[in-house]
């Protein structure tokens, strides 16, 4: 059974980024692209985002045990199978997780126009994904 309480903050952080980036979404791509405060706060708010859904699926798969989960990427593919999302949000899923992986990662070499494209257009697969996860509360 999974601890509500461990859900519900994560869903609380998911939801404070996600009110955050819609807030810097409504920048002009130029504007966006000349200030370091907005594109490195939606960089780092982005990444909260994804790492709290990671989080809540990592926790929910263990104290299901749904199987064993070695990267993050194995993750959609669980929710997937336990008829928890869809194909499409599956593979959104995964994308978010390499864009992640960027942020983190490749820190050095972000592009802000895809940061920035982003922020426009993939902000619902996010809220789609917080949706499925508030049903475990």
């Amino acid at each position: 059974m999974v601890k509500k309480e461990v859900i519900r903050k994560r869903l609380e952080k998911l939801g404070e980024s996600l009110d955050f980036l819609d807030r810097v979404r409504s920048y002009s791509l130029e504007d966006f692209l000349a200030d370091p405060e907005h594109f490195g706060s939606a960089e780092r708010f982005m990444q909260l985002a994804i790492e709290s859904v990671n989080d809540m699926a990592s926790r929910i798969v263990a104290e299901n045990d749904w199987g064993s989960v070695n990267a993050a990427r194995d993750l959609p593919k669980i929710f997937l199978h336990q008829g928890l999302i869809n194909d499409g949000l599956e593979h959104r899923w995964e994308r978010m997780i390499g864009f992640r992986n960027i942020l983190v990662h490749d820190y050095l070499e972000v592009n802000r126009k895809l940061v920035y494209e982003v922020l426009q257009n993939d902000l619902s697969d996010l809220r789609a994904l917080e949706k499925m996860f508030a049903r475990f509360l």
